[in-house]
């Protein structure tokens, strides 16, 4: 379907331009919030008539977010969460928890303005975007840890989950170390020193019914 843009959309275009997107993309999303109109005759007089007016109102409303984005702009969320020792959560940071957090720092923000992909399920320092106008884009970060302490040094710049993971294969080798295994081998391989070990046995056990032989040879 042709529309007309009355704003500026992703990759689509700015406002008036006429482009070509599926049609269910324009019925279901664009045409219903009145970010387009069909590209008929009738419409791009309409559109025509009214440009300076559209692109006037456009102008204020970027101007806005960008004052707004000012004081957004960077804002930390910090969000205490528990997880695994892999720093897996036990559950998930959604589009709520951010809104939410924002809000706590005085930033007005809809739900409909974070975009955030997919939920966060890790721990760690996570950038979100926030679109306050199509033209209009800033980064918030989302600081989810399991205390507060552990929030203080993402926010310092630790990596956690790096931490994490070098405590994890520590403890691994000096279990390891105690149970004289190598942490190398693959799993169900034997150590070469059980190999050695238990061919020197073989070699020095005297072979079965040798001594029976002696005696009846005595």
């Amino acid at each position: 379907m042709d529309i007309i843009l009355l704003q500026r959309i992703g990759n689509l275009g700015s406002i008036g331009d006429v482009v070509t997107v599926k049609d269910g993309y324009a019925r279901n999303f664009l045409l219903p919030q009145k970010k387009a109109l069909r590209a008929n005759e009738a419409n791009k007089k309409v559109f025509e008539a009214n440009r300076e007016r559209l692109e006037k109102e456009n102008a204020e409303r970027r101007s806005e977010a960008e004052k707004a984005g000012g004081k957004v702009d960077g804002a930390e969320v910090v969000l205490i969460r528990a997880s695994s020792n892999a720093g897996q959560l036990y559950g998930s940071v959604n589009v709520r928890d951010i809104v939410a957090g924002l809000a706590e720092q005085g930033h007005d923000i809809d739900k409909k303005q974070v975009i955030l992909g997919s939920p966060i399920k890790t721990i760690g320092m996570h950038d979100v975007t926030i679109a306050l106008h199509p033209e209009v884009e800033v980064i918030v970060k989302a600081n989810v840890a399991r205390s507060e302490d552990e929030a203080e040094l993402q926010s310092q710049g630790v990596d956690v989950l790096a931490q994490l993971f070098e405590e994890e294969q520590k403890e691994i080798e000096e279990q390891a170390d105690a149970n004289r295994i190598d942490p190398t081998l693959e799993p169900g391989e034997i150590p070469a020193e059980l190999l050695e070990d238990g061919a020197t046995a073989a070699e020095e056990a005297p072979a079965e019914g040798s001594d029976a032989e002696e005696t009846a040879e005595d």
